[in-house]
């Protein structure tokens, strides 16, 4: 099962926890990687217990994953992970800078042992003077600029989804799919790195970008003066809210002739996408009366058979139903902790014809330690010592 895709064949040691990390052990493992968790002994992943927002984090990011759960501050545990280290392709990690030297398991020890190995850290920082700062989410979305470019002027806002840590982990696995590629030509690993604070830079080279062209500040985006003079959310009748972005004099005129006003395509001062920009403080109530009118499934399919951007403003829990993501199957059967199912969607890609379905549901804590050391040349007496001694968890007979 999964032999057939891309990455089939590419075993991982992920030693990963939280979002970042695990988020780039997700793609690789959807992908057909043989990703294997190494967890801390006897507990596993904090994620598992974490309360609140983070409450979904495990189930989230661990699907399709084995779980080896084992004690890497002990001396057996970790020999052990040396052993398993020399038998994979790819180790990555996202502990505090220094954590995997201390504990005998960092880059060039591992590279030493296994010089085909690429190794990739996953950290708050890249190279430089920041790189031993602990970093989170939240903290670099503040200090790259990106809750100031969300939040309301002087209120910055974190977005609403642990949007850096995915992009980070994703970005990782870009840089882990070029060192696979460049392995094949040298036939060595390399040490590939991705952090949380350069992710949000680049997110932020659009505004960066238009600072320079435009020699002025560049303001939060509820605050900011926009291309297009309908780009916004407007209430319908029902209460509920339909975004509509009107950016083409086409998108206008469609818009005008459908809803029975001739007299604003006629208006000179809306003729085109920039006249009707400057006279945004007129149009926007007029276009906002308009939609009050009607339902909020009238407007969405109203927008659709015309063929203007639109989006009913959704909330998480409609998303399960969506149409679009339930198509094809495309939204997979996770158990979460606690025995709890739920349906989340699928990586968000299609690769030919490849099914990048759920083949293992998120993994219990060392569910799969006896199965992984047996499969890397573990004497059944050598995992009956490590359980013994407590370096090892194991949830399989």
């Amino acid at each position: 099962m999964g032999n057939d895709l891309p990455l089939a064949g590419i075993r991982v040691l992920e030693f990963c926890q939280t979002i970042m990390g695990p988020s780039a052990g997700l793609i690789l493992a959807d992908l057909g990687a043989d990703v294997i968790k190494v967890e801390p002994a006897p507990g596993g992943d904090k994620t598992r217990r974490l309360p609140g927002f983070a409450a979904g984090f495990f189930g989230a990011f661990n699907r399709n994953k084995r779980s080896l759960a084992i004690d890497v501050k002990s001396d057996p545990g970790r020999h052990a992970a040396e052993r398993l280290a020399q038998q994979v392709d790819i180790v990555i990690e996202n502990y505090a800078p220094g954590t995997m030297d201390r504990l005998g398991l960092g880059h060039e020890r591992l590279s030493e042992i296994n010089p085909r190995l690429i190794y990739c850290s996953l950290k708050g920082f890249l190279s430089g003077p920041y790189e031993n700062r602990p970093a989170l989410d939240e903290v670099v979305q503040f200090m790259g600029g990106l809750a100031y470019m969300t939040g309301p002027p002087g209120r910055p806002l974190r977005a609403g989804t642990s949007v850096i840590d995915i992009m980070g982990g994703t970005f990782a696995v870009i840089g882990i799919m070029a060192a696979l590629r460049e392995r094949e030509q040298t036939g060595r690993g390399q040490m590939v790195k991705s952090a949380l604070f350069e992710s949000t830079a680049f997110l932020m080279s659009q505004h960066m970008a238009g600072h320079s062209v435009t020699g002025r500040e560049v303001p939060p985006m509820p605050a900011r003066v926009s291309a297009w003079a309908i780009y916004e959310p407007f209430e319908t009748r029902d209460g509920d809210q339909v975004f509509i972005g009107i950016t083409s004099d086409n998108h206008w005129r469609r818009f005008c002739e459908e809803f029975g006003r001739p007299d604003l395509l006629e208006d000179p001062r809306y003729g085109s996408n920039e006249d009707r920009v400057r006279e945004r403080p007129a149009l926007v109530p007029v276009v906002a009366e308009v939609v009050k009118r009607h339902s909020r499934e009238e407007i969405v399919a109203i927008c659709e058979r015309i063929s203007i951007p639109f989006a009913p403003v959704a909330r998480t829990e409609d998303l399960f139903d969506d149409p679009q993501l339930n198509a094809g199957g495309r939204m997979l059967e996770i158990e979460l902790p606690g025995g709890i199912r739920t349906r989340l969607p699928r990586l968000p890609i299609e690769v030919g014809s490849h099914d990048l379905a759920l083949r293992m549901q998120p993994p219990a804590v060392g569910e799969h330690t006896r199965d992984i050391l047996r499969e890397c040349g573990f004497e059944a007496a050598e995992i009956e010592d490590l359980e013994r001694s407590g370096a090892i968890v194991s949830g399989s007979p």
